[in-house]
């Protein structure tokens, strides 16, 4: 009898051993099946679901915003320059026009010297916005002007020069050196992550005019063959963002060239455009340019939004590009809001041509530093133009 029963807890320890050995390897299984959904994270929306999400956005204006008290991204949001009441008191002037959106550069040296500060800050920023009823566009990296940041008090703008402090995210050194790359890797998931289903974001751009080379700038101390380096890395930059499952739409606007077929699209050109939610285009031309590059892009069927126009100095102007783009429902976002250290007041000349005072014809931006608009026709132009339905 005593071994029937000893036999008997034997059989039912052994049972429960089982179950409690099946139970953790079909947790085991679903925690491998969460891991390798998320790692896997979204596809490419479809047309439908970028046509959806453009749908409940209503049409989007604004500005390439940086507050005139920083020279470039890295004064913007490091904490020692992290100027709050500037940016709230210039994105006050943008809202007061009918401005609805921003779009905002960060960089990977903010997130790599202090990945906690700077998504806090950035959250503060995110808060400031909102109060304005504004939702910005997140620019990750950037191929513009110089190719050699560096973290700490960032130099004085130099006299009477466009952008003369603006700096490329990544930089030389870290495109160059693939060590570096899962580096870059937190920075994009790390970002994307902490605001992934955060309403107060609209979009993310993930990257700025990618075969940019600076010519007319830093062209001879670029990275030789920069293009090579660039193309696969934002591709996957895009996959690195779209693992952390983004509940707002990637981009990377097509800037220069001939987009009339797919046939005559650069190979970096043509990855922007595959990968992209929706599509975004930069044209500092004028309104019959403007216009065409809209019919350019339209039969790609995805909603369009031009991230950059407004050179004055070079034929693009509010009243001109504007309407164009209201009549086509397509998103508008115009380089600068304040004069400041950026200085791009001043035309891409300034490089080579000398500017000893304030130029007539403004080239970017709209208000002054005290608010005061560079031009009020403008600014009447798009405070009627938004209010309109």
């Amino acid at each position: 009898m005593k071994l029937l029963k000893t036999t008997i807890w034997a059989v039912a320890a052994c049972l429960m051993l089982q179950n409690c050995a099946k139970k953790a390897d079909e947790e085991k299984k679903d925690e491998a099946a969460s891991t390798e959904q998320t790692a896997a994270g979204r596809e490419i929306w479809t047309k439908e679901q970028a046509k959806e999400w453009y749908a409940k956005q209503g049409w989007l204006v604004g500005a390439d915003f940086l507050p005139s008290t920083a020279i470039n991204q890295l004064e913007m949001f490091q904490a020692e320059s992290f100027d709050t009441a500037t940016i709230d008191k210039e994105l006050g002037w943008a809202q007061n026009i009918g401005m609805n959106t921003m779009r905002v550069y960060l960089h990977d040296l903010l997130y790599q010297q202090d990945s906690a500060g700077f998504i806090k800050r950035l959250d503060t920023f995110l808060n400031i916005t909102k109060k304005h009823n504004i939702k910005p566009v997140l620019v990750l990296f950037d191929s513009c002007w110089d190719p050699f940041p560096k973290l700490g008090k960032q130099r004085d703008p130099k006299p009477g020069v466009h952008n003369s402090g603006w700096v490329q995210n990544p930089g030389f050194d870290a495109l160059k050196d693939s060590t570096q790359y899962p580096r870059l890797e937190r920075y994009v998931k790390g970002t994307v992550a902490a605001f992934a289903n955060d309403d107060r974001v609209l979009m993310w751009d993930i990257w700025n005019e990618p075969d940019n080379t600076n010519n007319s700038s830093y062209g001879k101390v670029e990275l030789p063959n920069k293009v090579d380096y660039v193309l696969p890395l934002m591709v996957k930059s895009f996959e690195w963002a779209r693992s952390v499952n983004p509940s707002q739409p990637l981009s990377s606007g097509v800037w220069a060239g001939d987009w009339s077929s797919p046939e005559k699209l650069k190979p970096i050109e043509k990855a922007q455009i595959e990968q992209s939610d929706v599509i975004t285009f930069h044209n500092y031309e004028n309104a019959q340019e403007f216009e065409k590059r809209i019919k350019w892009l339209e039969p790609y069927g995805r909603p369009l939004i031009c991230t950059e126009y407004m050179s004055r100095g070079n034929g693009s102007f509010f009243e001109t590009s504007l309407p164009i783009a209201k009549k086509y429902n397509v998103g508008a976002i115009n380089w600068g809001l304040v004069d400041g250290k950026s200085q791009t007041i001043y035309p891409w000349d300034s490089w080579k041509k000398t500017y000893t005072k304030e130029p007539d014809l403004w080239f970017h931006d709209i208000f002054r530093k005290d608010g005061t608009p560079y031009k009020q026709a403008e600014v009447d132009l798009i405070k009627k133009l938004t209010a309109a339905k």
